[in-house]
């Protein structure tokens, strides 16, 4: 009996498999993250290479976001995810097979389009199959993903043998486990017209959500932007604080995950505005706290304030996703949500590099650390005037 004459997937499982194909692409993208001190003893690189082989990443997701982030919406969910998973495969193959930097970053780009033509498929298929529980999926997913990539790749670096491919293995397990779990997906898009055409970059949205889209952009830029120091910094960052393991450094995104999860969920039935301002506020603090604990070298504080940071960003993020996404369209909701994370790709990835040039050419990694949390402070009042401004038309 063929694929077509098998009994497919419930609604309900369905869901489950795509968040967590949406956590296994943003585990093995924070995989490398506890790996890169390895690789630099081993290679002999700088911490200007470590921040470019990581916002090679955003990068490629950036490109794969503009042209293929509204092909789902033409050739339907399944026959996107389905390559996108196989790439992502190939991806860790070549992790498994580095031998220096030229194949760290080839398996870095090749990770990223893999991630940028899923994130939006994955993201749409969750909104066909349930709006409100679909929304709440797209915000937790990548924080969870991002952390359990990290703090699985710690742990398996400091107790299992093979430190540098182990965790690129398991992860292959478990997505070809995730492609088997697609083949019995039922499609949730019915395909339509188009797909050659929309694979042109087209950074246009829907007139519906052009207003409040420049209310949540600010937020999204600031909270991506925090993520991304934490996943190519925090880890050296906390070991210049006080000499530990790998494994306490792979805390550093697992708790920025964990805090960005139980706010998600906490916040999940919360108005929109309430939950942006509350993400931004818990942003604003988070980066007091993190600023006066890298000039007092407190781990303690430094974590403390990475937790503060985590709620930031669930909160963000959430309010974000919640503003816009009710608004959008069946057919357009690959295409909006892809352009959303473009944005939360360029937060991502510009100002790390940035930071890694810091590190190397002015002063250091803790005044760097200084000088980004003062940064992400500014951009979040941004957000907080936006918002505030953007209600205070909405009342009159």
């Amino acid at each position: 009996m063929g694929i077509a004459g098998r009994a497919r997937l419930s609604p309900g499982v369905s869901l489950v498999l795509l968040a967590s194909i949406l956590v296994s692409f943003l585990a093995a993208s924070a995989a490398p993250t506890p790996l890169y001190g390895i690789y630099q003893e081993r290679w002999h690189f700088s911490p200007v290479t470590t921040t470019v082989v990581f916002a090679v990443y955003a990068l490629a997701v950036l490109a794969s976001l503009l042209t293929f982030g509204r092909l789902s919406d033409h050739v339907g969910r399944r026959p996107v995810l389905a390559v996108t998973i196989a790439v992502q495969i190939v991806s860790l193959v070549v992790f498994v097979l580095a031998d220096g930097v030229p194949t760290l970053l080839t398996a870095r780009i090749l990770q990223g389009l893999a991630t940028g033509a899923a994130t939006g498929a994955v993201g749409a298929a969750m909104l066909d199959i349930d709006r409100a529980r679909g929304t709440l999926a797209n915000a937790i997913a990548p924080g969870v993903g991002t952390g359990s990539g990290a703090l699985l790749s710690a742990l398996l670096i400091r107790f299992l043998p093979a430190p540098t491919r182990l965790v690129y293995v398991v992860l292959l397990v478990i997505l070809l486990i995730q492609a088997a779990g697609v083949a019995l997906m039922p499609e949730t898009v019915t395909p339509r017209a188009g797909a050659r055409r929309s694979l042109r970059p087209d950074i246009s949205l829907p007139r519906a959500v052009r207003g409040p889209a420049l209310v949540v952009i600010p937020v999204l830029f600031a909270v991506w932007a925090l993520a991304g120091f934490f996943g190519a910094l925090g880890p050296a960052l906390v070991r210049a604080l006080m000499a530990t393991s790998i494994v306490v450094g792979g805390l550093v995104l697992f708790v920025f995950a964990l805090f960005g999860a139980i706010a998600v969920l906490v916040l999940r039935n919360t108005a929109a505005k309430t939950v942006i301002l509350t993400g931004i506020v818990a942003l604003i603090l988070g980066m007091l706290v993190t600023l006066v604990s890298v000039m007092a070298r407190s781990v303690p504080g430094f974590f403390v304030g990475l937790a503060l940071g985590g709620v930031g960003f669930g909160g963000g993020f959430q309010g974000s996703l919640k503003t816009i996404m009710p608004l959008v369209e069946a057919h357009e909701r690959a295409s909006v949500l892809s352009l959303l994370y473009l944005v939360c790709y360029v937060g991502f990835g510009l100002p790390t590099v940035i930071a890694g040039f810091l590190v190397v050419y002015a002063g250091g990694l803790p005044r760097t650390a200084d000088e980004y949390s003062v940064a992400v402070i500014l951009l979040a009042l941004v957000a907080l005037l936006g918002v505030r401004r953007a209600t205070r038309m909405a009342s009159d």
